[in-house]
């Protein structure tokens, strides 16, 4: 069976509709399912038009057995995989999506097939470049964010001597061998200067990202989800297909915006994002402080459930520890006993709580706690003077207050939650070890602040153990 062009492009159009649903779906919890679905649609619409399309017209068993080989790898991550791992998993997708750009460059651009002429030749060769520059940038640096979020690489920025200089001069030398590479009439000329800009553009990703902090590494990850869509993009270029350049652009500009927002919620610079050394320009950005700063007040799982039933709000705060944990059931437990006590409870998320955008999020929707009691840090951080106990459930930077009292910390300027203005804040860690940033928490050593010590699920276990019995 054959579809038309005309088809082709109807088909094409709808899927487009359905992947602008997609994102509005996906900007809501309550949404996120039948956004999924929507762009499951989408994608599936996308691909029968394109099979059965008129610019496919051999290869067909081939493509079928490589298509059928990817999804059966899809679904066994899909069920291998933890959510404690997912941030991983994005990373090392968005590579697939870099490497798939810089792959199909090098073979549109070998293609003897098809001739171009005159400004035909210099546009189709300028998107070849561009493609392959993306694409590159794109897979060394997801690679470089999946070692960092994996835990293979340090967190601790790289920070070189006159590194935007460095990044300055490479990005130079990519634009010169372009036009080397635009202007030389020979395929096999051409190669040699196409060759020296992927490896160039290789070097520079995994610049970029090993000069990001680990603190900041969610902020990271939303704009290598954006570089994904731009090589998605100047692949439906390279390919002549509209509806790869549109969906490229939804991707590429909706993970944009996200950055900035992001950006916003954390008092940093969009332009650090792209430069490199995202969150690392204070004096002593890149200086690990774990010196003991008082003492700590370490209490039982009992002595915090006598905490919770004498509270009258509530305030938890999740960050990547629950993840590890698996808590969120627990957790979800918990609130339900306490509301059924009559005791407020509510969720306080921050922007780049965990690893990727909306960590937290996903994990509490898994666990079905409501979403008219997850709110986000903007939303909840002038409640904190009226909340009785705040649990701490895994999380570190995102509720330092060096951020606000230490302009030399490499955290200065970022909004946390401000949990310790509270009556009591309950903090749930394995030992007194440094978040991700690296860098010690006064929080920890407030008079107000208690610590449960241990994995984060069965301290709640515990806790949970104790409310039942009460």
């Amino acid at each position: 069976m054959e579809i038309n062009l005309e088809l082709a492009q109807a088909l094409y159009i709808g899927a487009t509709v359905l992947f602008i649903l997609t994102l509005g779906g996906l900007s809501h919890p309550e949404s996120a399912r039948k956004g999924n679905l929507y762009g499951m649609l989408g994608m599936a619409i996308a691909i029968i038009a394109t099979l059965l399309g008129p610019h496919v017209t051999k290869n067909l068993f081939l493509i079928f057995i490589l298509m059928a080989l990817g999804g059966l790898i899809g679904i066994y991550l899909a069920k291998k995989v933890k959510m404690t791992h997912m941030p991983e998993l994005v990373a090392i997708l968005h590579s697939l999506v870099g490497i798939a750009a810089v792959l199909v460059g090098y073979v549109n651009f070998l293609d003897v097939t098809v001739s171009y002429q005159g400004v035909e030749k210099v546009i189709h060769e300028i998107e070849i470049y561009i493609g392959i520059f993306i694409g590159a940038v794109t897979f060394s640096g997801s690679v470089i964010a999946y070692g960092k979020l994996s835990r293979a690489i340090s967190g601790n920025p790289l920070l070189l001597p006159g590194r935007h200089w460095l990044n300055l001069i490479l990005i130079i030398v990519i634009c010169i061998y372009g036009y080397i590479f635009v202007t030389t009439e020979s395929v096999t000329a051409a190669t040699t200067p196409l060759i020296i800009m992927t490896a160039v553009s290789l070097i520079l990703g995994m610049h970029l990202i090993m000069a990001i902090g680990g603190a900041d590494m969610p902020v990271a990850v939303s704009m290598l989800n954006s570089y994904s869509g731009w090589a998605a993009s100047a692949t439906g270029f390279m390919l002549g297909n509209d509806l790869l350049i549109v969906v490229g652009a939804l991707v590429g500009s909706s993970g944009a915006i996200l950055s900035y927002i992001m950006c916003q919620a954390m008092n940093r610079s969009f332009i650090s994002v792209i430069a490199g050394g995202f969150g690392t320009d204070g004096p002593s950005a890149n200086i690990v402080t774990s010196e003991d700063q008082g003492e700590v007040t370490a209490v039982e799982p009992e002595d915090v459930c006598e905490l919770l039933l004498s509270s009258k709000k509530v305030m938890i705060i999740p960050g990547y520890g629950m993840a590890v944990a698996q808590a969120q059931h627990t957790v979800n437990k918990i609130v339900k006993l306490l509301q059924n006590r009559k005791i407020e409870v509510c969720f306080g998320i921050h922007p780049v709580a965990g690893r990727m955008p909306g960590h937290m999020n996903v994990l509490l929707a898994e666990a079905r706690v409501p979403y008219d009691i997850v709110f986000e840090m903007d939303e909840i951080n002038e409640d904190f003077p009226g909340v009785d106990t705040s649990i701490i459930i895994g999380a570190n930077d995102i509720v330092n207050p060096s951020a606000l009292d230490d302009p030399n910390s490499p955290i200065a300027g970022m909004p946390v939650l401000e949990c310790w203005k509270g009556k009591t804040s309950i903090v749930l860690k394995r030992s007194m070890a440094t978040g991700y940033a690296g860098i010690q928490n006064p929080l920890f050593f407030k008079d107000n602040t208690r610590m449960l010590f241990g994995d984060a699920k069965a301290s709640m276990d515990s806790v949970l153990t104790a409310l039942e019995s009460s």
